[in-house]
């Protein structure tokens, strides 16, 4: 009994979450419910799809997570129906409600919550040794790698844009110090939203009117009646119709800090270059 005792120890798993938390478990869990887009999609970037028995209702990328049973949303997700899929562990961000609740119900918790480039980068690790996949050191610098070849890609002309992005209606900004913001820095734009008002801070219109961006980034859910808002008729990036508006299943990609982040640097440069106004027809 003792040596089985020993042997059992030794295949145990200890992963230290965002909250500090250290979280044991007897072996890598087979059974994952993720309760944000980000984390269902890194674990499925790890090649893991098929540990997954549950998300929250926003988890829809890969295709093949659209089937799996949906535990409502991520903040506040549905406890019994977690319960029932008998989960090894459930992934959720740090600001869920959820977490202590299902920890007094014996189920394991890991909460992380990518914000910035190196977060991202320190999920993939740390969802690697919880998964026991090998290559995620790699995964993250094929990653990166694809924002730097975006930077390059991108002419001389543009840089230096004055770029508003709205990551949704209130109107919500992605600052500087947002991963977004730092997708837009590597990429030479000038966001006008700086690194003290927060990663993505709820704007008053009026500090947008008075930035004046050379271009809007906005997805197709917030972009109706933007020259409605007041004194948007003035802002340049309007007058001279320079805005570049995305899909729902691109805004979705854009806003998410995960494995497709490379992805929405891509789509980030393509705006420059087509509606920048250093831009060449």
């Amino acid at each position: 009994m003792l040596a089985f005792s020993l042997l059992e120890a030794a295949h145990a798993l200890q992963v230290t979450d965002d909250r500090g938390v250290t979280v044991t478990l007897p072996a890598a869990p087979q059974r994952i419910v993720s309760l944000l887009p980000s984390l269902t999609e890194t674990v499925c970037e790890l090649g893991q799809c098929h540990r997954l028995v549950g998300v929250d209702r926003y988890s829809n990328f890969p295709a093949s997570v659209q089937k799996l049973p949906q535990v409502g949303g991520g903040l506040d997700p549905n406890i019994e129906r977690i319960v029932a899929l008998q989960p090894d562990v459930v992934l959720m961000a740090t600001s869920s409600r959820a977490g202590d609740r299902l920890q007094a119900l014996g189920i394991k918790v890991i909460a992380l919550e990518p914000k910035r480039h190196a977060d991202v980068q320190r999920v993939m690790l740390k969802l690697g040794q919880l998964l026991e996949v090998q290559d995620a050191a790699r995964i993250w610098r094929a990653i990166d790698a694809a924002v730097s070849a975006a930077a390059q890609s991108l002419p001389a002309s543009v840089r230096n844009t004055k770029v508003y992005f709205e990551v949704n209606q209130g109107p919500y900004a992605a600052g500087e110090s947002s991963f977004i913001g730092e997708t837009l820095a590597r990429l030479g734009a000038k966001n006008i939203v700086p690194s003290n008002l927060g990663p993505f801070p709820k704007l008053n219109p009026e500090y947008i009117v008075r930035a004046n961006p050379d271009l809007i980034m906005i997805g197709q859910r917030s972009a109706d009646g933007l020259m409605a808002r007041p004194g948007w008729q003035s802002i340049r990036a309007l007058r001279e119709q320079r805005v570049c508006i995305f899909p729902a299943d691109q805004s979705d990609m854009l806003v998410r800090p995960g494995p497709r982040m490379a992805e929405g640097a891509r789509l980030m440069a393509q705006c420059l270059i087509a509606k920048a106004p250093g831009a060449k027809p």
